[in-house]
């Protein structure tokens, strides 16, 4: 895992997305590794909680 570092606002939460489409991944188990993969914070976590599962690519299944 890497070391939460300074970014741009919102960069982690690209970061996170990306990898998630790269992964193939659309569980909330994969949301949460990305969460500290990333560094998320609660908020993002949720956001990709609430708009990757219910309106993201698992949705459309």
């Amino acid at each position: 895992m890497s070391e939460c570092t300074l970014l741009p606002h919102g960069e982690e939460l690209r970061r996170a997305i990306r990898w998630l489409s790269e992964q193939h991944r659309h569980d909330s188990r994969a949301i949460e590794e990305a969460s500290l993969r990333f560094c998320l914070s609660p908020l993002d976590e949720e956001f990709l909680l609430q708009h990757w599962l219910v309106h993201g690519p698992a949705a459309e299944r």
